[in-house]
């Protein structure tokens, strides 16, 4: 049987793994953006823009994410004190809201709601 101190410790070590995959995501997403922007740069247009908005919005989305799953993570290891959980859920509601507020700024609406049909 694997003594508590040592499943602690990995599990510590896999959510700072995650942590830092989720900022991976987000500057890897950045460089891909920043690549297709200095492409189109001859003929930049403002579909251009969107284009690579879309990009970046949707790199930092997927890194919020993930980010949210390795606080879990951190926070489950960690004495699970009434302020190490007040805190998570702080967290998990700024990261929350910056999720939805991105994905509303990207997609034009609330993920509930049903997207229309532009093609009529």
């Amino acid at each position: 049987m694997i003594p508590m101190t040592m499943l602690v410790h990995y599990i510590d070590l896999i959510a700072k793994i995650v942590e830092f995959i989720g900022v991976l995501i987000m500057l890897l997403g950045l460089i891909v953006a920043l690549i297709k922007a200095l492409k189109a740069l001859p003929n930049f247009t403002h579909d251009t823009y969107l284009d690579i908005r879309q990009a970046v919005g949707k790199s930092i989305l997927l890194g919020l994410e993930v980010l949210i799953a390795a606080d879990i993570m951190a926070t489950v290891v960690t004495k699970p004190t009434l302020d190490s959980v007040i805190v998570l859920g702080f967290i998990v509601l700024i990261r929350t809201f910056l999720s939805l507020s991105l994905q509303v700024e990207l997609e034009g609406r609330f993920p509930w709601q049903k997207k229309t049909d532009t093609t009529n």
